[in-house]
């Protein structure tokens, strides 16, 4: 029936497009055709889609006659063409982006192009097609773009410092950025600091080919030293009776950095004992800032101290930075963590997160009534019901969250351009016949300002109104996020399934609110999500789990197959859910961290002092469940007010989180 709903109208809107000639003369009789020859010609894009992922050129090859004419016909060339496309000819990749051109796969196939021209170190080739480059979001092509200009002499002035934050924040050991690096460096652009600091930031990350290539850079004569450290750091600590030059100074900083990972304790023992003396005072607060975010990944109690022995900040980066504000918080030291928040780069100023704890850590230090105004005043400027720190400022304030006005309604015209749109249409129709990876990428692209006639916000509105009429709420919700001078909530937060979530949620006294918050944070409301550790459904359940939650609340006759069914997994979804919370006291910051990490890690986490919710959530250690507990929450708030039309507040929701009351009995200590 899914597939069936959104094909028909998508049919008829590729007939009707006067927009787009490729998709017009592509899905020409479409509409005429056989559902069954219909259904055909699809499997064959679902044949070559999974040909491609297994690098089976021939038959691609094979399938690509069978595929012209469809309207998904772009994906199945540019599949064949990217497959082989190591022994392509330049003509034949200039004629397939001649023939897609303004396409999404046009775009996709000339940043793959450009990726095998830096590798091969065609610059010629390189810069006649890199302005051609729609796109423009690939940091490695940009890293290739500014090399190619160096070696041409017309480098940019900011230049240097934009290769540097590129590499910086590329984790995998990307040839572009290394390149660039490696030209800059050369060029006396870039310090030995910054390339040592890529190796220690690649250490950290445990990319050994990354902290490798950044050293061959700067000192490729101690490449069988670093093999060493990455072995063994201990044993090559133990070689080094000191440290008499800067490249040694490094590599032992490589190698305490190496040892922290595992024993912060350690590395800060050996620091103190024997090599602060013998390194630069950059070089022991980098070393200190990595022990202390060690520590404070493991929720240790040291983890301040050992940020407080860094005494100038300005010597660690945005990331270490970020850790030595979340020890500060948790150990309620608000002068260390205004002054770190002090020392961030303008960039990170910015973002809500440190725009709000900065406010708090001023306010926390306030000794009158002007300077509370002062620290309120950023507070200002994001407040809102955008995201968790935006709400929070609103609380901060003293204000609720209260829904803006919806925008003004589309019109015909409006809607009618959106249903026009070939890349959406495409989009639309890769989703309905399961190629949701590629439909997703074409979506995003067709939306994107750097498309062909890049869409405005009264467009991205129309987009994702498109999405929603189709029931691809992922899509809906994720375009019209993108909207900043207007907010369509009932888009953003839509609740299909309503009667049967608000059902359920009075069933089992568990606030629907809640149970959307949580869904749309888990599967964007796709009823086959299915994740890489194999949860399924709209709420996401693993099956062991299900199986689990089924005997507890007595449904029987359940099998596995029944997760994917939208009324048992909701049921056994929020089953786990209500069990949860219940499990620890009602908190639902602390349940939504063991629906998305377990139970029993939020049970240690909860450990240490007590806390306000948000100080908490701030520091668990796992980066994806941080964000998970936060977006549920700050969709929770949001859903609350949508469902019963009254100003909400996300700071009540959060409440403190510590130790659990031993004097209260573990109502569900067998939660899995």
């Amino acid at each position: 029936m899914y597939l069936k709903k959104i094909l028909t109208p998508l049919l008829v809107s590729l007939v009707l497009s006067t927009s787009a000639g490729l998709a017009k003369a592509q899905t020409g009789g479409l509409a005429g055709a056989s559902m069954a020859g219909q259904n055909r010609a699809d499997d064959v894009l679902v044949d070559m889609s999974q040909a491609f992922r297994k690098g089976d050129r021939k038959k691609l090859a094979q399938l690509l006659p069978l595929a012209r004419g469809h309207v998904l016909e772009p994906w199945a060339a540019y599949w064949e063409l990217r497959a082989r496309l190591n022994e392509a000819s330049a003509d034949e990749v200039e004629a397939f982006m001649a023939r897609y051109v303004g396409t999404y796969q046009e775009d996709r196939m000339r940043a793959d192009w450009l990726q095998l021209l830096g590798q091969r170190r065609d610059w010629e080739g390189f810069a006649a097609q890199y302005p051609l480059y729609r796109m423009g979001d690939d940091r490695e092509l940009r890293c290739y773009a500014l090399a190619v200009d160096y070696l041409k002499g017309v480098a940019a002035p900011g230049a240097a410092e934009e290769v540097r934050r590129l590499w910086h924040g590329l984790r995998e050991a990307e040839d572009g950025c290394t390149l660039a690096a490696d030209r800059f460096y050369a060029g006396k652009r870039l310090t030995a600091l910054d390339i040592w600091r890529k190796a220690r930031i690649a250490t950290e990350a445990n990319r050994p080919r990354a902290a490798r290539n950044a050293v061959g850079v700067v000192a490729p004569e101690v490449l069988p030293e670093l093999a060493l450290i990455n072995d063994s750091p201990v044993k090559f600590l133990a070689k080094r009776a000191a440290a008499p030059s800067r490249v040694r100074q490094e590599l032992v900083v490589l190698a305490l950095i190496k040892i922290a990972l595992s024993d912060p304790d350690t590395a800060a023992t050996l620091l103190d004992t024997r090599w602060a003396v013998q390194l630069l005072p950059e070089e022991e607060h980098w070393v200190l800032g990595v022990i202390g975010k060690q520590a404070a990944l493991k929720l240790d109690p040291q983890a301040a101290r050992y940020f407080g022995k860094v005494n100038r900040d300005t010597d660690l980066n945005d990331d270490l930075l970020g850790w030595k504000v979340r020890a500060a918080l948790r150990a309620g030291q608000w002068r260390q963590a205004l002054g770190a928040l002090r020392a961030m780069s303008e960039e990170a100023r910015q973002e809500s997160i440190w725009v709000y704890w900065r406010a708090r850590a001023q306010l926390a230090q306030a000794r009158n009534e002007a300077e509370r105004r002062e620290a309120l005043q950023p507070l200002q400027a994001i407040a809102g019901p955008r995201g968790f720190y935006e709400q929070l400022a609103l609380d901060e304030l003293g204000q609720k969250l209260v829904l803006p006005p919806a925008p003004v309604p589309l019109s015909p015209e409006e809607k009618e351009t959106a249903r026009n749109n070939a890349g959406l249409n495409r989009a639309l129709y890769a989703i309905a016949i399961g190629l949701r990876s590629e439909g997703n990428r074409e979506w995003n692209y067709s939306t994107n300002l750097h498309s062909p006639g890049g869409l405005g916000e009264r467009d991205l509105l129309a987009a994702a109104d498109l999405a929603c009429q189709r029931e691809v709420w992922d899509r809906c919700i994720n375009t019209s996020e993108r909207t900043r001078s207007v907010f369509d909530a009932n888009q953003r937060y839509p609740m299909p399934f309503r009667d049967q979530v608000l059902r359920r949620g009075r069933e089992i006294n568990l606030d629907p609110a809640y149970v959307y918050g949580l869904i749309r944070q888990e599967s964007r409301f796709i009823m086959d999500a299915r994740s890489g550790v194999g949860a399924s459904g709209l709420m996401q359940v693993m099956p062991a789990t299900a199986r689990w939650t089924a005997k507890k609340i007595g449904l029987t006759g359940f099998t596995p197959d029944q997760i994917s069914d939208r009324d048992t997994n909701i049921a056994i979804g929020t089953a786990y859910l209500k069990l949860a919370l219940d499990d620890f006291g009602g908190s639902m910051p602390m349940a939504a961290a063991a629906y998305n990490a377990g139970p029993g890690r939020p049970r240690n986490w909860r450990n240490g002092p007590m806390l306000e919710a948000a100080i908490w959530a701030e520091n668990i250690p796992f980066t994806e469940t941080r964000d998970y507990v936060k977006k549920v929450l700050a969709n929770t708030t949001v859903y609350a007010a949508l469902i019963t039309g009254q100003p909400q507040s996300l700071k009540s929701r959060l409440g403190m989180v510590g130790p659990r009351d031993q004097s209260v009995p573990d109502p569900s200590t067998d939660l899995p």
